[in-house]
């Protein structure tokens, strides 16, 4: 008798002693002489039944051997995963390609154009000091280290310039990485290990998106530069974590704002070029006993009288800031990026940040670069006032845009401008906003780009016309951008409200 009849023998059997039991349930029965109520012969019955379950083992069909045909028509029904997603066609970009040095005027197509979309900020690429120390260095040192930091790739000029840094900067210590993001996303795993708590401002960028995935730590996320939201999360946070005496509390935060985030997903923006009220931040900070770290690759070079960002802004005393990040591809027109902070901060990275142990280190002639860019800052502040001055008239000038608002802070080398009304579709919205600075530089040779999307960026990019404003941009420079963008504005937006 195979395993279903036994089974189904078993449950009728059960079933008609089941029914003996309840419909007379005094009815006793005898068991080897001795009697038995029903119910307790019922419930006896059950379990020998399960235990007898339990004890087969489960049905499986035979196996056989596919044949080749079939094996032939399996592979040939098979469709494999693609290795990309399908390129939409809003996806199909391609970038303007400048033909010279990315300066306050650059060449494409051929035609000399006024460079808006280079973070040029002092206007230094090309210049002649920084070019002298490009050659020089290379001269001496040829073009890379081929070798991390800890394996022979550290060269005399790397500690030159992490030294010229901290002073700078009135830190005690430095450190250099090879690329920019590199340092962001390398920095923070550094610190924040799993199981600890990151309070970060939505709209930071990318690179500080990846370094708190890799972290894998808790990543609390309040409103972009809300001081209230911030004050609410970090109480939130600390009455959560009470009894975690051993937990390590950070806050991430930039401080200038290169991009922001759609709220809710819907058209509440808060904007990029925005700079984060650190003198609030640190008072949080201390109240809540956090520890802050902040990207400075907006504002080094740009903030403060000497530029040394935005502690010297707030006049708040940078020991007060735990750890400092920045790249040096703005300001300083050259690659890289830097941590600065207590010797102990930085001795902790030489052991353990991936992109300092794992990656070639900088090139030398960019450190030489980046030494000559902070001397040129030091001999000639006038450059910071000129910057700022610059950044006033181009906000004057696109302060009464047709159809468009200027969304950043006035303080900002970052100028943001903006649909003043949405068409209720972001395609929609982004391509008037393509249109604009598509025409700008065909039509008047004035170089701006509107924002885009990427893939990788959780946080969603701004639609909006982003200027950077250099201090080697002349006054006849920011005139002709200003009255291009409103009479291309005019004539695009004609109808739009």
């Amino acid at each position: 008798m195979d395993f279903v009849s036994s089974v189904m023998n078993l449950t009728n059997t059960t079933l008609d002693w089941m029914t003996l039991a309840f419909d007379a349930p005094f009815a006793r029965a005898v068991v080897f002489g001795v009697p038995i109520s029903g119910h307790l012969f019922v419930e006896g019955l059950l379990l020998v039944v399960i235990l007898f379950l339990l004890s087969q083992k489960s049905y499986k069909p035979p196996k056989r051997p596919l044949t080749e045909k079939e094996i032939d028509e399996l592979c040939h029904e098979w469709v494999p995963e693609p290795l990309i997603p399908p390129i939409k066609e809003e996806m199909q970009f391609e970038p303007p390609v400048l033909e010279s040095a990315a300066g306050p005027h650059t060449v494409i197509n051929g035609k000399e154009v006024v460079n808006f979309a280079s973070a040029n900020y002092l206007g230094l690429v090309g210049h002649e000091k920084l070019l002298e120390s490009c050659t020089t260095s290379l001269e001496k040192y040829g073009v890379g280290s081929c070798g991390p930091r800890g394996f022979y790739g550290t060269i005399d000029v790397h500690l030159d310039c992490e030294a010229r840094i901290a002073k700078f900067l009135g830190t005690p210590d430095s450190i250099l990485y090879s690329y920019g993001l590199s340092t962001m996303f390398s920095a923070i795993p550094a610190f924040c290990k799993r199981g600890d708590v990151v309070i970060v401002d939505e709209g930071v960028h990318w690179g500080i998106q990846n370094g708190l995935y890799l972290s894998r730590s808790t990543i609390v996320y309040f409103k972009h530069n809300d001081m209230d939201s911030l004050r609410s999360t970090l109480e939130k946070v600390t009455l959560e974590n009470k009894r975690a005496k051993k937990l390590r509390r950070y806050i991430v935060v930039e401080a200038i704002y290169q991009m922001e985030k759609f709220f809710n997903r819907i058209y509440n923006l808060q904007n990029s070029g925005q700079i984060a009220p650190l003198d609030e931040i640190i008072q949080l900070k201390e109240k809540y006993r956090f520890r802050v770290l902040l990207d400075e690759s907006n504002s080094f070079g740009v903030l403060g009288s000497t530029g040394r960002g935005l502690t010297e802004h707030y006049g708040v005393p940078v020991e007060k800031i735990d750890i400092i990040t920045a790249a040096m591809g703005h300001a300083l027109a050259a690659e890289g990026g830097f941590c600065t902070g207590s010797a102990r901060v930085i001795d902790h990275q030489r052991l353990s940040s991936s992109g300092y142990v794992f990656s070639a280190s900088l090139p030398p002639y960019l450190a030489s670069a980046a030494i000559t860019a902070i001397g040129i800052l030091e001999q000639h502040p006038d450059i910071i006032a000129k910057l700022k001055k610059n950044v006033a008239v181009l906000c004057k000038g696109l302060s009464d845009i047709h159809g468009l608002q200027l969304a950043s802070d006035a303080r900002s080398p970052i100028v943001f401008i903006k649909l003043k009304n949405s068409t209720g579709s972001l395609q929609n919205d982004l391509m008037l906003l393509e249109t604009i600075a598509d025409r700008a530089l065909e039509e008047d040779a004035v170089f701006v780009v509107a924002s885009k999307r990427s893939m990788l960026d959780k946080c969603c990019l701004p639609v909006g016309i982003r200027l950077f404003v250099s201090a080697g941009h002349s006054e006849s420079d920011l005139r002709k951008a200003s009255e291009s963008l409103k009479r291309v504005a005019a004539v695009v937006l004609a109808g739009h409200p």
